[in-house]
């Protein structure tokens, strides 16, 4: 297999986690209204049970920088599989709304962890020039995910009165493949040399995934990474570099804005209850599960093009693009909810998502995973991905309450305000750092000791 090849295929290996982390996500939608009437659940109780595999990716996030920083990037993907497999199993067999919330929750603790591992993971592994695309293709598996699940949702629908069950159960197939795939792919460059100290193995992952550099070249990135990563020989260490100081002021505010503004604008919400929406403009479950799959296409097509144009225009580019497109969709949301001009809806909807998947969906798990100096990677991404889940967590868990005490129109015109409120943050404070090297993106944001 060529270099680049090689480098591509283990790159997607780690980006299939991605993948089962969409269909996960996503496969509940078709499910969800089959649960409330069969354990004939409140709205509350439905929202936490619908939510509940989001409280488990808070769990995940928060902590996934422990194992992913103790015991490498590699084992932890192979964790994450097995956290996936054994929720799938689990859910597709729940006997009661308590039982499918455990089962749901560790789910949710390997998609937490997964935001944490695999953007981090390839964005090491990646050349600067290649990096957005590389690390984008967490999101694109992400929206493939969604895809197939939205079809696998529709396929099983009409098989009787347990296709919940499939549903949700035959996750379990992606997630026991890309567990024996993990088995094959090396471990993290810089994982090797800052946290192992294992300078010759480091090297030789290096030599795998940076094919076009000399040895030279390859020598002094492996002494640039143990500088960076507070193991150098003036003995420097992570003690006397903390986390929660006045240097990474910038990359944290950086990871919790991009997070907090992903999920303020409603984006889990409408792809965890896009049928329930369709239904409420008039239109035939059935053909709210179909409108459901043209969001999933809608969603893949516009990553594939943020995917291509994230390391020739830059993640800021893209982040205004999609703020614009965020504003003008959900605001004709609202508008069509309160004139009852319904007809629109589907149409802006699949606007909402198109600006979604090539501006925020693009460019969030590229964006945190390489704001951080290397000794801080793993709980920068950490800090990130717990924030995006909180507020996807809440927001998820609400939504019903909301849609049942305010009109739909009030709930989207409250998302275009925070739409807002995100394009000026992007004017203001976001840097651009497409083709940066990850050790220079320091000295950038005025990390530098």
């Amino acid at each position: 297999m060529k270099a680049q090849s090689r480098l591509f295929f283990i790159a997607l290996i780690a980006a299939l986690a991605g993948f089962i982390f969409g269909f996960d996500t996503i496969v509940v939608s078709g499910a969800e209204q089959s649960i409330q009437k069969l354990w004939k659940l409140s709205d509350l109780l439905h929202g936490m049970a619908i939510g509940s595999a989001l409280y488990g990716t808070v769990l995940g996030a928060f902590f996934g920088s422990w194992p992913t920083e103790h015991f490498g990037r590699k084992k932890t993907l192979l964790c994450i599989g097995s956290l996936y497999f054994i929720s799938a199993m689990w859910s597709g067999l729940a006997t009661d709304v308590y039982s499918f919330i455990i089962a749901r929750f560790l789910g949710g603790v390997g998609i937490g962890i997964s935001t944490v591992a695999a953007p981090l993971y390839i964005s090491e592994i990646s050349p600067p020039a290649k990096r957005g695309r590389m690390a984008g293709m967490f999101q694109f598996n992400i929206v493939f995910g969604i895809l197939v699940a939205y079809f696998s949702n529709m396929l099983l629908a009409g098989i009787g009165e347990h296709a919940w069950r499939w549903m949700l159960g035959v996750e379990a197939i992606p997630a026991a493949i890309y567990t024996l795939l993990c088995f094959i792919i090396p471990e993290s460059p810089r994982w090797l040399i800052g946290e192992k100290q294992d300078r010759a193995k480091g090297l030789e992952v290096l030599r795998l995934t940076n094919p076009d550099a000399t040895e030279a070249e390859a020598s002094a990135l492996a002494d640039e990474i143990a500088n960076h990563y507070g193991r150098a020989q003036s003995g420097g260490s992570r003690a006397s570099n903390p986390f929660w100081s006045k240097r990474l002021t910038i990359p944290i505010f950086l990871a919790i804005m991009v997070a907090f503004f992903n999920q303020l604008s409603g984006i889990n919400a409408i792809l965890y209850f896009a049928p329930r929406i369709f239904e409420m403009t008039g239109l035939a479950q059935n053909t709210a599960l179909l409108q459901s799959i043209g969001i999933g296409v809608t969603n893949l097509v516009f990553t594939l093009l943020g995917l291509w144009l994230i390391d020739r225009v830059g993640r800021k580019t893209l982040l205004y693009i999609g703020s614009f497109g965020y504003i003008i969709s959900l605001g004709l949301v609202s508008w069509a909810f309160y004139s009852k001009n319904y007809a629109i809806v589907p149409t802006c909807i699949f606007a909402f998502i198109a600006a979604h998947a090539v501006g925020q969906g693009a460019v969030i798990w590229v964006l945190i995973s390489e704001i951080f100096p290397n000794e801080h990677r793993a709980a920068g991404q950490s800090l990130g991905s717990s924030t995006h889940w909180i507020f996807a967590a809440l927001l998820t868990s609400v939504f019903p309450k909301m849609v049942s005490t305010f009109h739909p129109a009030t709930i989207f015109l409250f998302f275009t305000g925070m739409m807002v409120l995100q394009l000026l943050w992007v004017f203001k404070f976001v840097p651009e750092t497409k083709g940066i090297p990850l050790e220079e993106i320091e000295e950038k944001l005025g990390m530098r000791s």
